[in-house]
């Protein structure tokens, strides 16, 4: 029955995607409400615990799919080409992010130390495909997307050793092996770094060569043969998931074009896969064990936490006031949270069932909220709306030329406005960069 419900919100997805693109409309809520209900506490449909074997898998491929296909998409040229703003949201808004979720788990939902950071760890990162509007329209300035992109597709691995070195903690001390957790992350590291490197250098050489029908498949063979070696030898799978995808980036560029659209089209299907069996966990009985408490914390998680945070990153970063308010409020909370707190869920941990009803609760009304109003936001950035037919008309009327206030005398030189934009004084147009929206 998973399958036939994944087939159906799948095929339902496709035929809405042109109308979620423009509208309020979010496959990724689909995919949510399609689970919840067919769930096991609402129709009975989908009968999966979270303990069951499938929801582990699921999550464990799925998130190892989506870090390595993250990782590719920022290799250390394009870090460097643009790692002022990425830079300030990642280096002091992910731990900012982290710390103030982290006080507001320990005053707030009552959780421990431990647990708080914990819990915070698992809702830093963000998912770009909430704001799937924002970043992919044109008119929203390049570096605000980019900055959103950037950030989006690096934090996910950056929170990760965060999240494993908490749930070790959290798991106490009798269970606590820093020694044997660095050594997995070290191996993870190893085999992230060296399998991709091997496979380009062999590909370059001048015994073998990859068709154009088999490049695709090159980063399917990459990411499989290091997610095979990881679990062979226990090695910590999502950082060399992680670490693959910026070693494929970085050395190579031909490889990483080939498998870019079909790799992140993979990871897709893994995630949308994943939010319907986490929505198959959720009920209203689910939501009615949550404290008022604990919706506090959520609603301070969405509304302060990452807002605060990105406002202290972005002080004198030259951010103009609206692209700062979009950066600030678009901090969704995606699948790589969702996979988190599945993982706390299984380690077995005294407080992993309430981390994972408060991580649940903030991922849903994340996903409500942040899906529901990219497109809104998106708008803001739109300038270049077409003008009613009276304002041409009251040009033609006036003999000024287009883009002229018809309130100013009419001068045979070059308006302000005429060639310049957003009514800048010089005749070229204002960069994205450089142009901060104020």
């Amino acid at each position: 029955m998973l399958l036939l419900a994944f087939a159906g919100a799948l095929v339902a997805a496709v035929l809405v995607s042109a109308l979620a693109n423009r509208t309020i409309l979010s496959t990724a809520v689909l995919f949510l409400v399609v689970g919840v209900v067919l769930g096991r506490e609402t129709a009975g449909v989908l009968d999966l615990q979270a303990d069951a074997p499938i929801v582990a898998t699921l999550a464990e491929l799925a998130l190892f799919a989506v870090l390595f296909t993250d990782g590719m998409r920022v290799g250390w040229a394009d870090l460097r080409s643009a790692w002022r703003l990425p830079g300030r949201a990642l280096g002091w808004g992910l731990p900012l992010t982290l710390a103030i979720t982290a006080v507001l788990a320990h005053y707030v939902a009552g959780l421990g130390w431990a647990e708080s950071l914990l819990i915070g760890a698992i809702l830093a990162p963000t998912d770009p495909v909430f704001a799937s509007a924002l970043v992919g329209n044109d008119k929203v300035p390049a570096r605000l997307r980019r900055l959103l992109n950037v950030e989006s597709g690096v934090n996910d691995g950056l929170a990760l050793p965060f999240v494993i070195v908490f749930l070790a903690v959290a798991s106490g001390s009798e269970d606590l092996h820093l020694g044997e957790l660095a050594g997995e992350l070290s191996l993870g590291l190893v085999i992230g770094v060296l399998v991709p490197l091997a496979a380009i250098l062999l590909e370059r050489s001048r015994w073998f060569a990859a068709s154009a029908a088999y490049a695709p498949l090159n980063g399917v063979a990459i990411g499989l043969l290091v997610l095979a070696l990881g679990q062979a030898t226990h090695a910590n799978l999502f950082l060399a998931a992680f670490a693959a995808g910026i070693t494929v980036a970085t050395f190579g560029p031909r490889q990483r074009a080939a498998f870019e659209h079909f790799g992140e089209n993979i990871a897709e299907l893994f995630k949308l896969a994943a939010l319907l069996v986490f929505g198959a966990l959720i009920s209203w009985s689910f939501l009615a064990d949550i404290s008022w408490t604990g919706w506090v914390f959520a609603v301070l998680a969405i509304f302060a936490a990452r807002p605060l945070a990105l406002y202290l990153s972005f002080l004198r970063a030259g951010l103009g006031m609206r692209e700062q308010a979009a950066a600030m409020w678009f901090g969704p909370k995606g699948f790589a949270s969702v996979v988190y707190g599945l993982l706390v869920l299984e380690s077995g941990i005294a407080a992993g069932d309430e981390i994972f009803h408060l991580v649940a609760l903030t991922i849903v009304m994340s996903i409500l909220l942040h899906s529901s109003t990219d497109v809104v936001v998106a708008r803001m950035f739109d300038d270049q709306r077409e003008a009613p037919a009276w304002h041409g008309m009251l040009y033609r009327a006036s003999g000024r030329p287009r883009g002229q206030d018809p309130r100013r005398p009419v001068t045979g030189g070059r308006t302000a406005s005429h060639g310049a934009g957003k009514g800048r004084t010089t005749g070229q147009e204002s960069s994205p960069e450089s142009d901060d929206d104020g």
